[in-house]
């Protein structure tokens, strides 16, 4: 297909640097159609500009939706029910959000006929993988046209330039110096790009936005009480909320007490390594809690295995395969392991450390204290049966000894 087979395409749309320019591109190269579709998933700020720059560059169909309860019901929520972490640290706060925006720039582009969808993502990057694997998934035989993978505007000097030259607003500029690269959603914010581009400077102080620092936090440690359902929070202190409230309520009192700053050198599926930082306030506080309330409820073995799973269920995500049918396997496996993960956790927060310091269940508690008592147990447990089960398991041991 030429690009003058192109008559309409759905634009995946921040408002930003990036998208605007990619927008006026669009226009200019393909002489097509632009239709802009702008996702509001708890970034923290105000979406409503973007329809007035998609405006004021003659776009006709501009899609401004709020799917942050989708988003941390749909995807969020079941993503931590598998407590998943890409290498060790990562929440994986930029790639949860990917399926949900390519899903529904392929349901724009099926409602208004257009030829092709497009997106900000940059050739270097995991995006550019996580939005268009969902894109095919959703609908195979679609265009995706990827302006990073084809235009010489390769630096942040040149798109500031481009938009200059062609009256594009550019917001966040520090004098010379290029912004970072942000990406902000309900579950975390990222930076990206300047001074971190140098794994061993520490990141500058007024970087940060959602975060006071540890050393800034209140000397009085705050308490919360999250309540369970089918591995979900559905209240906390008692309070009934929907998964988006239950994570702007953990992200401002996260924030406020210097939790979830996290600083990363991790390898992108396309093959480098890359240094970001995070703010993941709620994520920080969910994953503690989870492993938590998991701990009293869930059988060992159960346990074990989605222990086994959490990798590979994480690169899954990070890689942008949420739409695969092994995701979708594993997923159904992780939710049938949620159906007695019931109860509530209590935490303690103080200067950026989440502890748990309770945990409870009335009626799924696997947790025996008759059994796990070191007082007298009133026979629960009979410690002399523990010389033939160590004998037994040793067995192999004992004779592979033998040979020595």
């Amino acid at each position: 297909m030429s690009h003058t087979d192109v008559k309409k395409v759905v634009l995946a749309y921040s408002g930003g640097l990036d998208t605007s320019i990619i927008a006026k591109w669009l226009q200019d190269e393909y002489h097509c159609e632009v239709v802009t579709f702008t996702a509001d998933i708890g970034q923290g700020e105000e979406v409503e500009p973007a329809r007035l720059k998609a405006q004021a560059m003659g776009i006709k169909e501009i899609y401004i939706e709020d799917l942050c309860e989708e988003y941390a019901r749909d995807y969020v929520f079941p993503m931590f029910r598998a407590n998943a972490v890409y290498e060790g640290e990562y929440l994986l706060g930029t790639s949860i959000a990917r399926p949900l925006i390519a899903k529904r720039l392929i349901e724009i582009a099926n409602d208004t006929g257009a030829d092709a969808v497009s997106h900000g993502a940059t050739g270097k990057g995991n995006d550019q993988v996580r939005f268009e694997l969902g894109a095919y998934a959703l609908k195979p035989d679609v265009r995706i046209i990827a302006p990073w993978r084809e235009w010489d505007l390769n630096s942040r000097a040149k798109l500031m330039a481009y938009a200059e030259q062609h009256n594009i607003a550019v917001e966040q500029k520090r004098g010379k110096k290029s912004p970072y690269s942000m990406d902000a959603n309900l579950l975390h914010i990222s930076y990206e790009g300047d001074i971190l581009e140098d794994p061993w400077a520490e990141p500058e102080a007024d970087m940060w936005r959602w975060t006071v620092s540890p050393e800034q936090a209140p000397d009085q440690a705050i308490y919360l009480e999250l309540t369970y359902k089918r591995g979900d929070i559905a209240a906390i202190d008692g309070n009934e909320m929907s998964p988006a409230e239950v994570m702007r309520y953990l992200n401002k009192v996260g924030g406020e007490n210097g939790v979830g700053r996290d600083d990363i050198v991790e390898n992108r599926y396309v093959g480098m390594k890359s240094r970001g930082c995070y703010e993941t306030p709620a994520g920080t506080i969910m994953l503690k809690a989870h492993r938590a309330i998991e701990s009293i409820t869930q059988d060992r073995e159960v346990a074990h295995l989605k222990d086994d799973l959490m990798p590979r269920y994480a690169t899954l995500i990070y890689n942008g395969y949420w739409w695969s049918p092994e995701r979708e396997m594993m997923q159904a496996m992780i939710d049938a392991s949620q159906t007695r993960v019931n109860g509530v956790v209590r935490l303690k927060l103080y200067k950026g450390n989440v502890t748990v310091v309770g945990r409870q269940s009335q009626s799924d508690s696997l947790f025996d204290a008759n059994i796990a008592t070191f007082e007298e147990d009133a026979g629960s447990y009979n410690q002399q049966d523990a010389e033939g089960f160590i004998k037994l398991n040793a067995l192999r041991l004992r004779i592979a000894a033998k040979r020595l």
